[in-house]
């Protein structure tokens, strides 16, 4: 691992050393010395004074260039704040070197383990650190600026801050040290290994990949494809009681992942639970999209997928209605296809589960800091004559929302310590990720995250039908997660603001994935219910009067859809209908193509 020719080695030493040396400077420099930007009110101080120094992880790249880039011009700090900043800052600083020796590192996950606290040197880096990464946010926190380009800033400074923590590099790593020592340097043989096989991969490993195989131990609820065109397959799933529902249930999962999220293990599987609740069960597997595919637009997914879907559905079981469920993107997109439904006089979907959704983008959180109008003018640049948005590039947007966690976590493991992560199935989906249409998802960006148009009565033409959802007048279920990073809470509440109909929200503990696949059966974490008449504009007003209760909220929403899939039939003993004959056994052939 010291071999002078492995460029990522020596990019990480290059970057804690520059790190640490700029940190050492960083609040040094008196606020009088700033140079004045023009047009600067006269009692702000320019954000670049206190970043005069070079922070050189890439080529020897100014902070200060690198902020007024993210905010799009200088950014300024009033000067009796950073001079407020700068005195903790030298008093915090004053106070550790008087540790000397006995310095301690900070209370956090990342150096908890003995060798930090053994090791000197280590552990004055991890105090360090913290006190430079706290400075760094009271920095960012206190620029001067609209609260969009505040978060663009915090967000960038974040990144920063968790990419260069002494415990991603091994020349501060005490732990990867002393496991390099007791293995006789075995652990960095490993290290170089995990980080060649990620390269040739294109990902960094977040579990055993080889433990899992889709249709084999992930993915195994027993049922045919019934249907499939260019966009998706549907899956048709076997009953497991003697009776079902008369009114069928169609689920339909995020295109930007595979569906299998919600059947990954009998333990832990959504579409089974709802089989196991006699609800004759559906779920739309969407295509990989190749090159093929790469004109594909919005309205083709509303069109050809989710209204072919709940049509092939009611042809195959002779339903007048059908229940359906939308998570996540699909929520959106089962969202927008009731709206054009409604637009043509049809009401073919007799209530809608919204799981983690939008439906108005008012609150979309930290993703809010990548959308704007530059930035979604040049995606339809790029994709004005088609193409495709790699999976691997949403991936990583999303695995930087939680960085520590989600990145730097397994580099440190697979790399510094030369660990193989343990099997996953959550994770094991995570990494299997999907294409998508560029003109699609450009449409998306512009005409939901930036300008919010979905959630404006006939703000929007899709499918040739002006899109108003007051005019789903159906019960609906919506549930949101209380940490979500994806869809925050208050961004999944904000439903019960434009659908007119019986209305029934539920709050879930965790966050985007683990909220929702918290299995009725493990008994874990917990969730609110509330009103089920009154839902007003905030969301805390709502919370002040809600319930807690222990477990999941699998089994609350299986007793309200049961209340809206009609009463109970002998179960079918077949797949499909004449016309739509079974094509494969589940998961299907879609599922298994790679990105």
């Amino acid at each position: 691992m010291s071999n002078p020719q492995n460029p990522w080695l020596q990019t990480a030493q290059q970057l804690q050393q520059s790190a640490l040396q700029y940190w050492g400077q960083l609040l040094q420099a008196s606020p009088s010395a700033a140079t004045p930007v023009p047009g600067a009110a006269p009692n702000a101080t320019p954000f670049a004074a206190p970043f005069a120094a070079p922070f050189a992880p890439a080529g020897g790249v100014d902070l200060s260039e690198m902020l007024a880039q993210v905010a799009g011009h200088p950014v300024q700090i009033e000067p009796t704040r950073l001079l407020q900043i700068q005195s903790d800052y030298l008093k915090d600083l004053a106070q550790l070197w008087s540790q000397g020796l006995q310095v301690k590192p900070p209370q956090d996950k990342r150096f908890a383990a003995p060798a930090w606290s053994s090791n000197p040197l280590s552990a004055y880096a991890a105090a360090a650190y913290q006190l430079n990464a706290r400075t760094l946010m009271a920095l960012a926190d206190a620029v001067q600026a609209d609260a969009k380009t505040r978060a663009r800033i915090q967000f960038a400074v974040l990144q920063w801050i968790e990419a260069s923590a002494p415990s991603n590099f091994l020349a501060f790593n005490a732990e990867a040290q002393q496991k390099a020592l007791e293995t006789q340097g075995e652990s960095l043989s490993k290290g170089v290994q995990n980080l060649l096989h990620d390269l040739e991969q294109g990902h960094v490993s977040m579990t055993d990949e080889s433990a899992f195989e889709v249709g084999k131990n992930v993915a195994t609820t027993e049922g045919q494809v019934v249907f499939e065109n260019e966009l998706f397959q549907l899956i048709q799933y076997k009953p497991l009681t003697a009776k079902v529902h008369q009114r069928p249930f169609l689920l339909v999962p995020p295109c930007i992942n595979k569906y299998y999220i919600l059947d990954l293990q009998p333990g832990n599987s959504l579409v089974r639970y709802a089989v196991e609740q006699g609800m004759s069960t559906f779920v739309v597997s969407w295509c990989n999209p190749d090159a093929a595919l790469a004109h594909k637009t919005w309205d083709d997914y509303i069109e050809a997928a989710i209204i072919k879907a709940i049509e092939v559905v009611r042809e195959i079981t002779r339903a007048e209605q059908i229940n359906a469920l939308g998570f996540c993107v699909g929520g959106t997109m089962l969202g927008t296809a009731l709206a054009v439904l409604a637009a043509r006089g049809e009401k073919p979907v007799a209530s809608a589960t919204f799981l983690t959704a939008f439906l108005d983008f008012t609150d979309t959180g930290v993703l809010d800091v990548f959308i704007d109008e530059n930035f979604v003018r040049l995606r339809e640049q790029q994709f004005a004559q088609g193409g495709l948005l790699p999976g691997r590039d949403l991936a990583t947007t999303f695995s930087f929302l939680r960085p520590t966690d989600l990145v730097w976590n397994y580099v440190v493991g697979n790399y510094l310590k030369g660990e193989t992560p343990p099997p996953f199935d959550l994770l094991y989906w995570n990494s299997d990720s999907t294409n998508l249409p560029g003109p699609y998802y450009a449409w998306y960006l512009r005409h939901t995250y930036l300008q919010n148009e979905l959630c404006k009565p006939n703000a929007l033409t899709v499918c040739g039908q002006p899109v108003d959802l007051g005019r789903i007048d159906i019960p609906v279920y919506i549930y949101g997660s209380r940490e979500d990073h994806i869809v925050p809470i208050g961004g999944a509440y904000a439903s019960t603001q434009h659908l007119p109909g019986p209305k029934r929200f539920v709050m879930g503990a965790s966050g985007h994935i683990a909220g929702v696949i918290n299995p009725a059966s493990k008994g874990k974490r917990s969730h609110w219910v509330g009103s089920t008449e009154h839902f007003p504009p905030r969301l805390d007003d709502w919370l002040a009067s809600a319930t807690e209760r222990p477990g999941s909220w699998w089994t609350d929403w299986a007793e309200w859809l049961k209340g809206h899939a009609g009463e109970l039939v002998a179960a079918p003993k077949g797949y499909g209908s004449r016309k739509y004959k079974a094509i494969e056994p589940a998961p299907g052939r879609y599922v298994k193509v790679k990105a």
